[in-house]
């Protein structure tokens, strides 16, 4: 992976959480702000450069840049360069484009400490190893409907960089991940959390 997404609530200072995650990828911070399409173009000049040795784009606050910013940044997502990485953040997944979301690693940063945590991509991966029964199981003692859409939500972005890492059974997975988001959809339009739930993994395709 090459790109994540830091988000928490109540984080003031990212810092710490940067510096631990550029440590794990051997890789130097280059601060950047984007906001504005030109903050854009002048990171892609930057990007023509040749970077011999790992390099972490700390981009703060991702939420703050405009849709024309972020749809011209989306391009360096979907093509990874050698040796660069990028850093975003935001206080919620939900206030950054879906299209951005899906092609980064989320990392849940604990509020007081800005240390990251992934139990969710943890939670996700062990979800999608267990049988059907398991997964009912599992899934019954969702109760809470803000619970039931983090879920949902850490699903459908799971999926898609699953599909775009490693293309395995790819009509597959985009008939999985369009369930998913209608699962999702459902689940905000006050469907039965359960039911809902229930419905995704009793049609998910192995």
């Amino acid at each position: 992976m090459h790109a994540y997404l830091l988000t928490g609530q109540g984080i003031s200072d990212y810092g710490p959480a940067v510096s631990k995650l550029a440590n794990k990828l051997k890789a130097k911070i280059l601060e950047f702000p984007l906001k504005k399409i030109e903050d854009v173009r002048n990171l892609n000049n930057l990007l023509r450069l040749s970077f011999d040795k790992p390099t972490l784009i700390y981009c703060n606050n991702i939420h703050d840049a405009g849709e024309e910013a972020l749809n011209a940044f989306l391009k360096n997502l979907e093509e990874p360069q050698e040796n660069i990485f990028f850093a975003l953040t935001s206080t919620s997944p939900r206030r950054v484009l879906p299209t951005i979301v899906s092609r980064c690693q989320i990392v849940r940063i604990k509020s007081g400490d800005s240390e990251p945590m992934d139990q969710n991509i943890e939670e996700i991966q062990t979800f999608f190893k267990m049988t059907t029964g398991e997964k009912l199981f599992y899934i019954d003692k969702i109760k809470d409907r803000a619970r039931a859409i983090e879920f949902a939500e850490n699903m459908v972005n799971f999926m898609h960089r699953s599909l775009h890492e490693n293309g395995l059974k790819y009509d597959v997975g985009l008939k999985n991940i369009d369930l998913a988001l209608k699962t999702l959809s459902r689940l905000k339009g006050n469907g039965n959390v359960n039911l809902q739930l229930s419905n995704f993994v009793i049609n998910y395709l192995n």
